[in-house]
């Protein structure tokens, strides 16, 4: 008999609950990985890239313990009973996804394997605490962060993680039934990914690296630096997202003790980082249509403004703001943007240029190496005023603002926006004041007095 682990959006040997699970069964280990292309929300082209890369690491890491990885594409519930022909099964583990989708077919497959006998049990493998042990007095989800995140930090604190395995009983012909990594189609062709290339490196063992760099270097002064684009943070989002790192790595790396005590204003800071992902997760749980519908209601009214054009110069940083092309130049060229950059252009998109939040959310998603299925849509909706715990709609960053303060020396806008890289500093974020403005780079799209104005009055509308 055998013993499969299904791997998922869990792409590492360390800390794997499912893969401990599967281990202690006795049994041979099949470590599987099923792509689906007809999955409701289809992978975007960073996050294929980065998928490609990351499970290479890891079939790299199962080959140091003489095992493989099986790669099959499909319907997840057709390739496992696929396979249930093929190889007899006695358990199958995986960790838990919070999408409805996700949840709705690991319903079915528990039901179905459990009437012939395979025992199924999926594990917490990506949060800190489960969604529905978090609610508030009244039995209801929270929807401020601040008492969701008191409330959790109120819990017991998270486990301690456990150690990769140091073999695993492997029968090699099960590659018999694996699909080559090149079918699953995730590499662009033409190669567009140089950028990503010279900017990441995917993988369990890059994720700790990352890690061990951020707690030397960066987590000191991190509550005061992370706002500014030319500081350096942890960078650990894609590995989180892909689960190249657990969280209760992070949790317990970060904060020594496991005890959550606040005495470290910068550790506070990150772990909170950790605690708004929760957040994002937890809301999705609970509104599993988090990337088309708000959570306000009332901003289904709103009187947006669609216009291909204006949504097309901000894709390609040409907005004559900045702050904001350096941002969106920056997501283009690496699949990351800085997280308070990440604010600016999504509020410019919205509020300034009155384009739907659900475009700028799906031109991230296809975009982001990290784009998360919950964390995604849960920014663009607090950016826009209608999600859990928003920022108030009329709260209109003002880009020129927003870059004298984070980027005064115009470092990181110079960096990206190499037409302004011998401007004059002073000019720097109002390039449009300055009489020698180069003629490659673009007239503002709007004026920022005049485009709030008029934000403000259709949000009046709604």
């Amino acid at each position: 008999m055998v013993a499969i682990v299904w791997f998922r959006n869990d792409l590492r040997l360390a800390d794997h609950l499912a893969l401990d699970a599967t281990i202690k069964t006795g049994n041979p280990v099949l470590p599987l990985f099923i792509y689906d292309k007809n999955h409701p929300r289809l992978l975007g082209e960073a996050s294929k890239w980065w998928l490609h890369h990351s499970l290479t690491s890891l079939k790299n890491n199962l080959n140091k313990l003489e095992a493989d990885l099986i790669l099959r594409q499909g319907n997840a519930f057709k390739v496992l009973k696929d396979i249930a022909t093929k190889i007899p099964i006695s358990h199958i583990f995986w960790h838990r996804r919070y999408g409805q989708e996700g949840i709705q077919q690991d319903i079915e497959i528990k039901s179905h394997f459990k009437e012939l006998g395979v025992i199924c049990h999926s594990f917490n493998g990506s949060l800190l605490f489960e969604p529905y042990t978090i609610k508030n007095k009244e039995g209801k989800p929270f929807k401020v962060f601040s008492a969701f995140w008191r409330h959790c930090l109120g819990q017991n604190s998270p486990g301690r993680p456990i150690p990769a395995p140091d073999r695993l009983i492997f029968d090699p012909q099960f590659k018999g039934i694996s699909d080559t990594q090149e079918s699953l189609g995730l590499l662009p062709h033409p190669n567009w990914a140089k950028g990503l290339e010279d900017s990441w490196e995917p993988g369990e063992e890059n994720a700790q690296k990352t890690l061990e760099i951020f707690l030397a270097d960066h987590l000191k002064n991190y509550k005061k630096n992370r706002d500014y684009p030319v500081m350096k943070t942890s960078r650990l989002s894609p590995y989180i997202r892909w689960g190249e790192i657990s969280v209760r790595q992070l949790w317990h790396a970060t904060n020594q003790s496991g005890i959550f005590d606040g005495h470290d204003a910068d550790s506070e800071c990150f772990l909170s980082e950790l605690g708004w992902r929760e957040f994002a997760h937890h809301t999705l749980f609970h509104n599993p249509d988090l990337a088309q519908e708000p959570l306000r209601k009332d901003f289904k009214k709103f009187p947006w403004e669609q216009d291909q054009k204006l949504f097309d110069a901000w894709t390609k940083g040409l907005t004559g703001y900045p702050i904001v092309d350096a941002g969106m130049r920056e997501l283009w060229t690496t699949g990351y943007m800085h997280n308070r950059v990440r604010m600016i252009t999504a509020s410019f998109l919205i509020k300034h240029l009155l384009q739907p939040w659900q475009k700028g959310e799906q031109w991230f998603w296809d975009t982001l190496v990290d784009a998360d299925v919950a964390s995604n849509p849960f920014n663009w909706q607090w950016v826009a005023g209608c999600g859990a715990d928003a920022a108030p709609y009329f709260r209109i960053f003002n880009p020129t603002l927003q870059g004298e303060k984070f980027d005064p020396k115009g470092e990181y806008i110079k960096h990206w926006v190499p037409e302004l890289r011998d401007f004059p500093n002073e000019f720097i974020h109002t390039p449009w004041l300055y009489k020698g403005r180069p003629s490659s780079y673009p007239s503002p799209l709007v004026n920022h007095q005049k485009a709030r104005e008029k934000a403000l009055r259709a949000f009046k509308e709604m």
